[in-house]
């Protein structure tokens, strides 16, 4: 069970008896650790339905049941291997009625609350709402409520946030519905108010294992605390090197508390790393020297020194977008062993993409923006799933909510409260509430024809798709039924500019004809030749969109080059990685820039330093073999360009070499040698076969 493992990593697997946190640097087989504590803690006798692994990912949770799946077999399947959010909706699944809750109650994503906020602030503008939607999670993640944010509120927009939140709970009341930050502050508030469910729960939890410790919150830790006890068996496994979600509540804290919280807490460093050279690894931890440490620890290598960290400067954007995809090209061009996928461009902010990707598509290099939006999340879609999904089962309550409010049609709040709060009398679903016989006596006579009236048109719509068969039938069906609801005007009026909404309209009519092509029937192929294929109806085709959508949003490992956002990479490597953009004002980000900064506290500023200088520390260890670091000579700022200095963190680097100067003839060298390999590439692929 323990084979391959270190001294260190063995003795964090086979520390059973009581809490344990185990710091893990970059590359040092963290999750190997993890899945072996699970192996070792049911070979110890422990049942595998009583120990938990949370993470902060789906992805970093389907990696951990499938690792553990290889190590343990059918036991890893009764193992609770999930994120923060999952195991809240497990915890208001099983005990939330005590809060009010009923089982089904919605769960809002992101476009949801966008369009809540919105409504109980009066306005139609999104980043407005997103910034309310910013500071209301980050109070519900420091365990605030409406009241207690009102009190301390420091200025006007932080007092009209807090009265906008108290609109906001209301709201989510009356849908029977939670937003993710709801997903850890309910389950908190059912373990520390209600015993029974906190003891049913604590003998539950005969372990817990928790992934990225140094990313929770204040609420998340609470909620910790809560699960194991008293007995304290649990294992946290993180880096205080790697902590970058201070913006969104992370707090290293939460890793000061641990020794005080628990004096039984065995701690044990992780410091061999198995993913990148000596070279990458001392420029690494030259940079995360200057930050005070909680915990110190030093990454070292087997794998020897490799090839230097080189530093590169550019003239501007384009060039330095340009030297990357020379470098790219060369590196592949001396090997016949790398994809493309062996390469990644990282940067701090997401508006930097654009001249790496203009450079990729001139050289024909494919390659893929990490965390890009699907065309399943936009909210235009969204709605019109809602609705689909709404057609399918009427039991669907979070699509109930959104079809019912989306385009507005006189259903407001305070009746889907009041059948909201019937619904939980009766242990109903919304869709079935509004059609009981005594739904009058908790609705006003206004609001059941309405819900009636939305019933009924659900009805009908049900009825109609079961019907629809055929590719032009369904189309037919569509625009018909977009006219009825009216949602060109909805998008119109919900937008103050006509070019977004025209954009998202044609969002609708392309989402549509994907929808009807799906129903079969007479169609034409890429070559405009009629085919006939398999004739849905178009009830069939919605049935599946659920899992459609699912299965878009997944990562493909596909042979491209990656473009991603430093906080994006972080959990990822490459053989090798460009980190690009590293100047002043943009890695570190706005230290002296922003109005009004100078008047920040001291110790602001330099926890904000330490952060994004742990952040260049994640950027340097995403890469296995060759790294490359690029400033600006001249950045952009606005319409502007200005003189750009190489940042501070490239001079912690300590690499004691100067700046590498690029030949145009090695360009030169590399660009031909990729077109004659491309070329023997595709005359291989027209040779006929044997």
């Amino acid at each position: 069970m323990s084979h391959g493992l270190n001294l260190a990593q063995l003795d964090a697997v086979n520390h059973l008896a009581g809490p344990c946190l185990v710091l893990a640097g970059a590359g040092s087989g963290k999750t190997r650790v993890i899945t072996h504590k699970i192996g070792r803690l049911i070979q110890a006798g422990l049942a595998a339905d009583r120990i938990a692994a949370i993470t902060f990912t789906n992805k970093a949770a389907a990696e951990m049941r499938e690792r553990a799946g290889q190590l343990v077999g059918r036991d890893a399947k009764k193992v609770l291997i999930c994120t923060f959010h999952a195991l809240g909706v497990r915890l208001l699944r099983d005990a939330g009625e005590v809060l009010g809750l009923k089982k089904q109650f919605s769960i809002l994503d992101t476009d949801d609350i966008t369009s809540l906020l919105k409504d109980c602030g009066g306005t139609t503008d999104a980043n407005t709402a997103r910034g309310w939607q910013w500071t209301i999670s980050a109070w519900k993640g420091a365990g605030m409520t409406a009241d207690e944010a009102l009190a301390q509120a420091k200025d006007e927009d932080e007092r009209v946030a807090a009265m906008i939140m108290e609109r906001y709970q209301e709201r989510l009341v009356a849908y029977q519905s939670v937003d993710f930050d709801d997903l850890i502050s309910l389950p908190l508030k059912l373990l520390r108010d209600f015993e029974d469910v906190r003891l049913r729960w604590q003998q539950k939890m005969g372990h817990v294992l928790v992934d990225e410790y140094q990313d929770t919150n204040a609420t998340q830790y609470e909620l910790l605390k809560l699960l194991v006890g008293g007995r304290a068996r649990f294992t946290a496994v993180g880096d205080d090197d790697q902590s970058i979600y201070g913006w969104r509540g992370a707090t290293l804290d939460n890793l000061k508390k641990l020794p005080q919280d628990f004096p039984e807490l065995k701690v044990i460093k992780l410091e061999q790393n198995y993913r990148s050279t000596s070279a990458i690894l001392r420029a690494a931890n030259n940079v995360i020297g200057p930050n005070p440490k909680l915990f110190p620890k030093t990454l070292w290598s087997d794998l020897g020194e490799g090839e230097p960290v080189r530093v590169v400067d550019a003239d501007n954007e384009e060039h330095e977008a340009e030297r990357a995809v020379a470098r790219i090209q060369s590196l592949r061009a001396n090997s016949t062993h790398k994809e493309w996928r062996d390469f990644a461009i990282l940067y701090r902010a997401n508006h930097m993409a654009r001249p790496f990707e203009q450079s990729l598509r001139r050289a024909q290099i494919p390659y893929k923006v990490s965390g890009g939006q699907s065309f399943f999340d936009k909210a235009e879609i969204r709605d019109l799933c809602a609705w689909m999904r709404l057609l399918v089962n009427n039991d669907d309550d979070p699509a109930f909510v959104r079809a019912a409010t989306t385009p507005k049609r006189g259903i407001g709040h305070t009746t889907l409260q009041q059948l909201g709060a019937f619904a939980t009398q009766y242990k109903t679903s919304l869709f079935e509430a509004l059609f009981a016989n005594s739904l009058g006596t908790a609705v006003p006579a206004r609001g059941v024809a309405s819900l009636h009236e939305f019933g009924r048109a659900v009805n009908e719509l049900e009825y109609r798709a079961r019907h629809t068969v055929g590719h032009e039938a369904a189309r037919t069906f569509l625009s018909e039924w977009l006219k009825d609801i009216d949602y060109e005007k909805h998008l119109y009026d919900s937008e103050e500019s006509e070019k977004v909404a025209a954009a998202r309209w044609t969002n609708v009519l392309e989402f549509c004809d994907w929808v009807a092509g799906r129903c079969g029937g007479k169609l034409e192929d890429d070559a405009g030749v009629q085919v006939e294929s398999e004739r849905k109806s178009l009830l069939e085709v919605v049935q599946t969109i659920a899992l459609i959508s699912t299965l878009s949003e997944r990562e493909k490992d596909e042979n491209v080059v990656t473009l991603s956002t430093l906080h994006a990479s972080k959990g990822l490597e490459w053989p090798h990685v460009m980190l690009v953009g590293v100047n002043e004002g943009l890695l570190p980000f706005k230290m002296d820039e922003q109005p009004g900064q100078s008047d920040a506290p001291a110790e602001d500023m330099a926890q904000r330093l330490q952060e994004e200088r742990r952040l260049m520390y994640v950027g340097i260890t995403r890469a296995q073999r060759t790294l490359a670091v690029s400033w600006l000579k001249r950045r952009k700022k606005g319409r502007e360009s200005v003189p750009g200095t190489p940042s501070r963190f490239i001079k912690e680097m300590a690499l004691d070499q100067a700046t590498v100067k690029e030949d145009p003839r090695e360009k030169l060298r590399a660009l031909r040698a990729e077109f004659a390999k491309r070329a023997t590439e595709q005359k291989s692929a027209q040779s006929p076969a044997p």
